[in-house]
């Protein structure tokens, strides 16, 4: 049952004089300026968001992870409330949630029909991840939009397109290959170039490798010193993918191995770190030799 709505609606319904006196006897409730609830109560969160709508300009949409959480999305969860507004609207006066402002809020970014009124998967999740507070939150943010379903890699990059400058759009355009799972995002380069400034000989081998799921990872190995190396392209939420993972690592242990696993991610944004440990691990191994 619908419990929030816009004063002039319940004015125009019930009366001025008899909203005024439900409101004054404490059986409604009016959280906002021209804003009424239909009851005395705590807000849901549902309730929270469309108190938030009515509260900004009528062409005002959910937006980012509030906006995500009415299309399935999970794994990331807040108390937030992220409203986008028309660009030149005005910003509520004390309003409780965060706000945003747009040019881009017609029907290619705005559904026309779903309730409440909020912005497609594709620029939810691209919203999300430039408000978020890290870049590894971003990136998460992303790839599970992608793995749960909510809109394909295709519609990612128009979003991303339409949307144009904005907070992390090389990151959010990295994860969306990523999330893909194709070879395009597979850093080979990246990772030789952290080889070498480590000053580590040329593996043996060094390719990208199509697993059984259909993604791809970089399969790196020194067969002299018994040390492999695997770089993913994204994250394997998946349990049936997950263990698959694990299996293999195991079959490469068990073949007399060493294996150190780095996500495309490490590779980009933490070379130091992926360098430290390549380089640990020859070193436990003896090399250089004396």
């Amino acid at each position: 049952m619908r419990t929030v709505f816009r004063t002039s609606e319940v004015v125009a319904a019930r009366g001025r004089g008899a909203v005024r006196h439900a409101i004054a006897s404490g059986r409604w409730q009016s959280p906002c300026r021209g804003v009424v609830v239909t009851h005395s109560g705590p807000l849901s969160l549902d309730e929270r968001e469309l108190v938030a709508l009515h509260t900004c300009a009528p062409a005002s949409a959910l937006a980012g992870l509030s906006a995500l959480r009415h299309d399935g999305f999970t794994g990331v969860e807040t108390e937030t409330t992220y409203v986008v507004l028309p660009e030149g609207a005005d910003r509520p006066r004390d309003a409780p949630f965060s706000t945003h402002w747009s040019t881009e809020l017609g029907p290619q970014d705005v559904h026309p029909l779903k309730e409440p009124r909020r912005t497609r998967p594709a620029r939810s999740l691209i919203d999300a991840a430039s408000w978020c507070d890290s870049d590894r939150l971003a990136r998460t943010i992303v790839i599970a939009g992608v793995q749960q379903g909510l809109v394909n890699d295709r519609l990612m990059h128009v979003a991303l397109d339409r949307r144009g400058a904005c907070r992390r759009r090389g990151l959010v355009r990295e994860s969306i290959l990523d999330a893909s799972g194709g070879i395009h995002s597979l850093p080979e380069k990246d990772f030789d170039d952290i080889r070498r400034s480590a000053g580590l000989p040329p593996p043996t081998r060094q390719k990208v490798v199509r697993g059984p799921d259909g993604r791809y990872y970089l399969d790196v190995s020194w067969d002299a010193l018994h040390i492999a190396v695997e770089v993913h392209g994204a994250p394997h939420q998946a349990v049936a993918r997950w263990d698959a993972d694990l299996i293999r690592g195991n079959e490469i242990v068990i073949d007399g191995r060493r294996l150190l696993i780095f996500t495309s991610y490490a590779i980009r944004h933490t070379p130091d770190v992926v360098a430290a440990q390549l380089t640990r691990m020859f070193a436990a191994l003896g090399w250089p030799a004396a």
